[in-house]
């Protein structure tokens, strides 16, 4: 089957990038240096194609009735022009998807992961069967991510607050972002993202991949779905326990997480710092002396510390920041402190 492409897959072979399959899209890796690219977000100001994302609009009269059934958080809350994280969980409590829910004046917004956009569109059309909703896959949309501390000098009089959108030039510009700094995210009609592209880049932003876009997201403490995110694993145990509203609505899987919470945790998702040069990977096993305690989810090389780092699940007791815990990485054990997600 063909891999897809974004509006900007000819701007990327143009910049010499890496083009890699990624969630069935061509999507640029790096164009020269993942280091310098990922020091560019933090110091400066960088671009992404984040074109192969799902965007996915609601709406009808029973437009928040499904969106308080599908997500944890509670959309109610948000006011027009307002930006929500949730997560859509199964029955059992696992995470189908983790989402943005945007307020917008007649309707609600959905961005979903990429690898999941098929999932999440036939879940929801399951889910909505008996409701009054309306739910249309905005393909002919491209969103653009505009991240790092001076990227408000290219988006100038964006005068909301994080986590808000707004219109600006016929587009729809939220600030929001996926890498631990400041910024924006531009949505875009197809026919134009072309040229705001190159007009960034022409102003100073630096094109970046996805090899960056993981760096900086692993370093911030994100979760990326198919890492710290599946069907088996719940938004509690990878401490997204503050989007989970429990007081104020009924959701797909609430029974199974109030459970959970009585019960306890089996597994808390932490960050590990190490001072070895190996590097840990997805899959890789964790011990505190010989007894096994948890696996790798996301392992790189940090270029803001300069250290190995990763995400990982422990078991509970092994959770404290400051324990000593190990790695096994190529048939040996490494040592790694427990911090927070947030490795910064």
């Amino acid at each position: 089957m063909p891999l897809n492409q974004t509006p900007l897959y000819e701007e990327h072979v143009k910049l010499t990038a890496k083009i890699v399959p990624f969630a069935g899209w061509e999507m640029p890796v790096l164009y020269k240096s993942i280091i310098d690219e990922h020091n560019a977000v933090r110091s400066s100001v960088g671009i992404f194609d984040a074109g192969h994302m799902g965007v996915i609009d609601i709406w009808g009269s029973d437009s928040l009735i499904f969106l308080l059934k599908i997500g944890t958080n509670n959309a109610a809350k948000l006011g027009e022009n307002e930006i929500q994280y949730s997560i859509l969980c199964n029955e059992q409590g696992g995470a189908i998807d983790d989402i943005l829910v945007y307020r917008l004046k007649n309707k609600f917004r959905i961005v979903a992961n990429a690898s999941n956009t098929e999932k999440v569109l036939k879940h929801f059309e399951s889910t909505a069967k008996s409701l009054k909703v309306s739910i249309h896959h905005q393909k002919d949309l491209h969103i653009l991510s505009l991240q790092g501390p001076k990227s408000h000098e290219l988006v100038k009089n964006f005068t909301n607050k994080k986590n808000t959108c707004q219109k600006m030039d016929g587009l729809l510009v939220s600030r929001t972002g996926y890498t631990g700094e400041d910024g924006f995210e531009l949505f875009a009609p197809k026919e134009k993202c072309v040229q705001i592209w190159n007009n960034l880049i022409n102003r100073g932003a630096i094109p970046c991949g996805l090899g960056a876009r993981d760096t900086l997201r692993l370093e911030a403490g994100l979760p990326l779905y198919g890492h710290e995110y599946n069907e088996e694993t719940t938004p509690l145990e990878v401490g997204y326990g503050w989007a989970v509203k429990f007081d104020d609505h009924d959701f797909i899987g609430k029974k199974a997480l109030l459970k959970q919470t009585q019960e306890g945790l089996k597994k808390k998702l932490v960050g590990l710092k190490f001072h070895d040069k190996a590097i840990p990977r997805q899959g890789v096993k964790i011990y505190s002396g010989d007894k096994e305690i948890g696996v790798v989810t996301s392992g790189t090389f940090s270029p803001s510390l300069k250290i190995p780092v990763a995400l990982g699940f422990v078991t509970p007791e092994f959770a404290k920041i400051g324990n000593i815990v190990e790695a096994e990485i190529r048939d040996k054990k490494f040592q790694a402190v427990v911090s927070s997600k947030k490795l910064l």
